[in-house]
């Protein structure tokens, strides 16, 4: 049965995030919002939504493994399993803005979080606020500095021209829909996780690591593997670096500020944020040597496989 929680849970959360993410940017442009800014924001926010929603009800719930580990495990598998997938489908290509201002950002933020954690075993109110600080003012020097970029092709793709002419009682639906979905859907995904722990003999933290990461990936996931397929643009290195420092800035830093997330299994600290910061520091690696600027088959086999050993090794208790 935990299971059937779980798949629904996920269904749940796919769906209210989809109706978020329309209704908010219907929404910003009734408040003359650029698009510009709606995509880097609005869209952004929205689509962390599920996250936010999954790490919080297990706050509240008093499974802070499962806040911890569904954020931790979300990076891990966006880099090795999303990435990995992607390129090894069709090579992805690297602009600049990587090693200018994502990667540098997503890096410090993961090591951050290290020591936050390290310090007291718990992230707390002041924590989580710094971290929705330092977010803000990354969002304030991205947008400045793409309004700049006149002369340059905004990666502005998701915001959906139509939605301008969405009536009010459509967004009001669509709202109501999409908070009602993520409410039930994250209630449901964790009780499904938490059961199917104790069902397997696992800590919460492996389910959370590895089904329930994987489970709220999954938007990303379907979204690159459909795109790469069709030999479209492939959803870029920059979305998923993107979507890796709203986890962490976002979903930890408000789900803190409501609620403290202590940290009660040590592998936590011990494995799990060094296997998020491993897979975060590979990608300099890769993004130069041997070919630059390029992700091929080969780099994305190396991190397809990496994920697969990290998962084995959280389920056979090496870790």
């Amino acid at each position: 049965m935990s299971i059937v929680w779980m798949l629904l849970g996920l269904v749940l959360l796919v769906v209210g995030g989809e109706f978020l993410v329309r209704s908010s940017v219907a929404l910003s442009f009734k408040f003359n919002i650029s698009k510009l800014v709606i995509g880097m924001t609005v869209v952004s926010f929205a689509t962390s939504a599920p996250e936010l929603l999954v790490s919080l009800q297990a706050a509240l719930d008093g499974s802070p493994d499962i806040a911890l580990g569904n954020v931790i495990g979300s990076n891990i598998a966006n880099i090795g399993l999303v990435l990995g997938i992607t390129a090894f489908i069709s090579p992805l290509t690297i602009d600049k803005d990587f090693y200018k201002m994502n990667w540098p950002m997503m890096m410090l933020l993961s090591v951050a979080l290290y020591f936050m954690l390290q310090s007291g075993l718990v992230l707390d109110f002041k924590e989580g606020l710094a971290l929705m600080i330092s977010l803000i003012v990354f969002l304030y020097i991205l947008i400045s500095r793409s309004k700049k970029a006149s002369n340059k092709e905004l990666d502005i793709e998701e915001v959906d021209d139509a939605l301008q002419t969405t009536s009010n009682f459509k967004v009001i639906i669509w709202l109501l829909i999409g908070a009602a979905a993520l409410y039930f859907g994250s209630e449901w995904l964790v009780v499904g996780a938490k059961d199917m722990a104790t069902s397997m003999g696992v800590s919460e933290r492996v389910i959370s690591v590895t089904m329930v990461a994987i489970g709220t990936s999954v938007p990303e996931l379907a979204a690159s593997v459909i795109a790469a397929l069709k030999k479209e643009k492939a959803i870029s290195l920059g979305n998923l670096i993107g979507s890796n420092i709203f986890n962490i800035a976002s979903v930890l830093g408000l789900t803190a500020m409501i609620h403290p997330i202590p940290v009660n299994n040590p592998n936590i600290l011990s494995q799990d944020v060094f296997w998020m910061l491993g897979f975060a520091a590979v990608l300099i690696p890769l993004a130069f040597l041997p070919k630059r600027f390029s992700l091929g088959r080969y780099k994305g086999a190396l991190l397809l496989g990496s994920y697969i050993i990290f998962v084995y090794m959280a389920f056979s208790g090496s870790f």
